[in-house]
């Protein structure tokens, strides 16, 4: 991997890796925590933000290895990637837990949109177009979640 545009390309790539697992346990913690009269509404809408987030994180570790390099191999190596801060108190409100998840994923959609420069750079047409998916997922999950709090 002697190209630069490839290397920024991996390295942004193993980034979003990173940060959709700890995006998605932090969505799942609030699942797993959230209480109060939205518990119903909210225990169901983190519960499948969690999936789809989940299930992006293969197609963004395959993207990686079709760029010949390697994913991040460790609980470890997530967190020195990742941008999603942590987050071990259970007893924040519903309201906090969505302002939380809302911000994370907007964060996630700026990453995306800086992303798809990179992969447009490396000439990697295929990763390129699964960003538009990525960030209209993430875009709603915006959404959802700003609607919410408004």
């Amino acid at each position: 991997m002697g190209d630069n545009t490839k290397k920024a390309l991996v390295d942004g790539l193993n980034g979003l890796l990173a940060d959709h697992l700890a995006l998605y346990l932090k969505t799942k913690n609030f699942h797993w925590h959230v209480t109060g009269r939205e518990f119903r509404d909210l225990h169901l809408l983190f519960d499948e933000q969690a999936a789809e987030i989940f299930a992006n994180v293969d197609v963004i570790a395959e993207r990686v290895r079709k760029n010949a390099a390697d994913t991040l191999t460790s609980i470890g190596s997530v967190a020195a990637k990742t941008k999603v801060a942590d987050e071990d108190d259970t007893a924040l409100k519903p309201m906090q837990m969505v302002e939380k998840l809302r911000d994370d994923n907007a964060a996630l959609v700026k990453s995306l949109k800086e992303l798809k420069e990179l992969a447009g750079e490396a000439g990697d047409n295929a990763t390129d177009g699964l960003i538009d998916d990525w960030t209209d997922q993430a875009e709603e999950r915006v959404w959802f979640l700003s609607s919410i709090l408004a």
